[in-house]
């Protein structure tokens, strides 16, 4: 039987008056690509942040591995190996590609900040390992000949794929991934599909919200839908197809009959 690797159990988070996500009860398989999908305002990147930790719920939890996490830290979080990306892509623009990758080792790292400051002698073993390991991480992806490039200077796509190449560097066992196919084209979505069942086949569980619905259909084991912060549907990418509700959501109520 698959091991259960996140679990949201009853969330609730609400802005003043607006009940944002409503009592949100999901659970994500190891090695498994998950889909969050549903209309804006539908309560997908509230949900990302209450199991990222950037916001705290008001009532509901959730359990990483079977171990609770939900009053925890960000950075505790990752820690833990739960990355999470974002709608836009958040490299530091003025570094090269393989600084903003090794960037994402810091989770691996034993040296803090006056460590790497006074640049004591003890630590520069573990600075080649990080670049060794940034390196290997562009190389799996193709990006190696890009490694010297100033971020800022990639085209748009170029910069997604290396944002994914910092995630693969923490070594995680779950990725959050917020709309990851926005902005892309037709070809450089292709390529992203492929990247992600290719990251799926390392062992390593995606939680993916996403409005591309051809991505979804072709990537997903399992999707959840949300409307007005609750789950609506639940199941494989088959039976949300035929979902009434779900049909009625994304198609309106007259092209639906």
């Amino acid at each position: 039987m698959a091991e259960i690797l996140l679990e949201t159990r009853d969330l609730n988070r609400f802005f003043g008056g607006l009940r944002a996500v409503a009592d949100v009860s999901l659970r994500a398989m190891r090695g498994q690509i998950k889909a969050v999908i549903g209309p804006n305002g539908a309560g997908k990147t509230t949900l990302f942040n209450l199991i990222s930790g950037n916001l705290r719920p008001q009532s509901g939890s959730v359990r990483f591995r079977g171990q609770e996490i939900t009053r925890l830290k960000p950075y505790m979080i990752a820690r833990r190996g739960i990355f999470r990306t974002f709608q836009t892509t958040r490299l530091f623009a003025h570094m090269s590609v393989l600084e903003n990758v090794m960037v994402g080792r810091h989770t691996c790292s034993r040296a803090g900040f006056l460590a790497c400051m006074l640049n004591v002698p003890w630590k520069w073993p573990e600075e080649r390992a990080i670049r060794g390991k940034a390196m290997e991480t562009l190389r799996s992806l193709g990006l190696e000949g890009y490694a010297e490039e100033t971020a800022q200077n990639l085209p748009f796509g170029r910069q997604r794929m290396v944002e994914f190449a910092r995630a693969l560097a923490t070594e995680p066992q779950l990725l959050l991934l917020d709309e990851p196919a926005a902005g892309l084209n037709v070809h450089e979505t292709a390529e992203l599909s492929d990247l992600l069942l290719a990251i799926r086949d390392r062992g390593i569980t995606l939680l993916v919200v996403e409005h591309d619905m051809s991505l979804v259909m072709d990537i997903s084991d399992e999707i959840v839908v949300l409307d007005r912060g609750s789950v609506i549907a639940e199941g494989k990418p088959e039976d949300i197809q035929r979902d009434e509700r779900v049909v009625r959501i994304y198609l309106g109520e007259e092209r639906a009959e």
